[in-house]
């Protein structure tokens, strides 16, 4: 029997304190996430400028992979907190089972494919020359790693569902920790070890995945960290396996959604040349940190919704979801006031040319109102999620992005006339770099306002899981309970 010690209940005692305790780890890990990814650009960038742009290249791909896998574990986490909040950690237990057989399916069919078709996909990417080269031997040790990040993923999130963000931060810690240490040893060689590139970054990347998804599984083996991972769970169960699907693959589309669009926006960006395109990605990284922060607490809040719903607590359940997303709202819109007293302060901190620096500033004032809801949206999107209503979820990310914030920015920043059937003459507005701005604020306002009060019709309390014993109930075989509602509130898109 497991271990739940290392758990936080959100079903008891005060919301926002508890709130906090799943939160922090996650916002830390997701700091120190990043972390690890900057490592290997600050190591290769002493290599070459083509060894930088190959491991560039890389990210929008990796992006879809990592969406993938966060596919699968949105479902996990839905899953595994409403049986936790149901006080059922056996059939908990076996969707942890499920998700690890899952993981490694998915993952090993991803980098067989991905192997194979690795020269025409880096073709299509764009890659020449060196660049392919320096692409070529980067991507080859990735995607032998994809079965160890979705390893991880499935780890991290089995045990965010049960309470438990601590064990997975510590984790993710000493995982960059290694990264950190490892890269220039072997992409910038040390005695023994010659220099090998962008091979090296990936070699150094394999490395801590290794090490943190072998801990991962160890805990979860081990059981004594809130929910455990029982070897005979790892027989396919048709049941369980259809509902990770169904209640995944939203996640997955979503975030190759957002890639696409975030390529999208940059296109449109890049129209006004490079001191916006500068200014743009300035100011991205700047709103980063708010969505760092805001999506951990969404993270957090779908455990606690989850778990309210798996203790039949539904208000409460809500009280977690609104708690959340006005304390987010709170601390964003306070960060985003600094920012918009300060742009060019913030924008200086990375780039100093007065053009960038003057885009930068309208970039941070027209923008920076909204962070709070930006956060607010995250943190509702993450309560939908808890409730394994993952279909609205993804229903408010592309409504927030292809519905509002493309086609705003395109009608406010250049100057056209079209005529739409049925409708007539349409003019664009043609504000410059300035439309684009405003742009991302009307598509966060606007999928805000859309999504609490699609929140607030109550569809999602339903849950996904059943707690009465039906075909899939937990038995003395250990077959699996989890089932789909057939009658779910309908997506945004609907």
């Amino acid at each position: 029997m497991a271990n739940t010690d290392a758990r936080v209940d959100m079903t008891e005692g005060a919301v926002a304190p508890r709130l906090f305790s799943l939160a922090w780890p996650l916002v830390l890990g997701n700091l120190l996430q990043t972390l690890y990814n900057l490592a290997d650009v600050f190591w290769v960038g002493r290599v070459s400028p083509e060894a930088v742009a190959a491991v560039s290249l890389m990210f929008p791909l990796s992006w879809m992979f990592v969406s993938t896998a966060m596919g699968l574990t949105a479902a996990t986490i839905a899953l595994v907190s409403q049986h936790v909040g149901a006080g059922d950690d056996r059939r908990a237990d076996e969707v942890v089972g499920q998700t690890t057989l899952l993981a490694i399916g998915v993952s090993v069919a991803l980098a067989a494919v991905g192997l194979l078709a690795r020269r025409p996909l880096l073709n299509w990417i764009g890659a020449e020359g060196v660049v392919f080269a320096e692409a070529l031997a980067y991507i080859e040790v990735i995607f032998l790693t994809l079965p160890l990040t979705f390893l991880f993923f499935a780890f991290r999130a089995s045990l965010q569902g049960a309470g438990d963000t601590r064990t997975a931060m510590w984790l993710v810690a000493a995982s960059a920790g290694v990264n950190i240490v490892i890269d220039p040893v072997f992409i910038l060689g040390f005695g023994p070890i010659p220099a090998m590139g962008t091979r090296g970054a990936g070699i150094a990347t394999f490395i801590s995945r290794a090490l943190a998804a072998g801990a991962g599984i160890y805990v979860l083996v081990k059981g004594d960290w809130g929910i455990q991972l029982h070897l005979g769970d790892l027989r396919p169960n048709p049941a369980v396996l259809r509902t990770l699907v169904d209640i995944g693959y939203p996640g997955t589309l979503d975030g190759w959604a957002r890639s696409f669009a975030a390529v999208a926006m940059a296109a449109l960006v890049a129209r006004f040349g490079p001191a916006a395109t500068a200014a743009y990605g300035v100011g991205v990284r700047l709103m980063s940190v708010s969505w760092t922060v805001a999506g951990a607490v969404g993270q957090a809040t779908a455990t606690g919704v989850g778990q309210n719903l798996g203790a039949d607590t539904p208000d409460r359940a809500s009280r977690v979801a609104w708690t959340a997303t006005g304390g987010t709202m709170a601390v964003l819109a306070l960060a985003g006031a600094v920012v918009w007293f300060l742009p060019a302060l913030a924008i200086r901190v990375f780039v100093t040319d007065a053009a960038v620096v003057e885009e930068g500033v309208s970039f941070l004032r027209i923008t920076a109102p909204a962070w709070a809801a930006f956060g607010g949206l995250m943190v509702l999107q993450g309560a939908f999620r808890g409730a394994g209503d993952t279909r609205t979820a993804m229903g408010l990310s592309l409504l927030s992005r292809w519905g509002l914030r493309i086609p705003a920015a395109v009608v406010l920043a250049y100057s056209f006339t079209v005529v739409v059937p049925g409708v007539g003459p349409v003019s664009g507005l043609g504000l410059g770099p300035d439309g684009l701005w405003w742009a991302w604020t009307f598509g966060a306002v606007g999928s805000l306002v859309v999504g609490a009060l699609w929140f607030l019709r109550g569809g999602w309390a339903e849950g996904v899981v059943d707690d009465e014993d039906g075909p899939g109930a937990v038995d003395s075989g250990g077959t699996a309970a989890t089932t789909v509602e057939d009658d779910g509130p309908p997506t945004v898109d609907d």
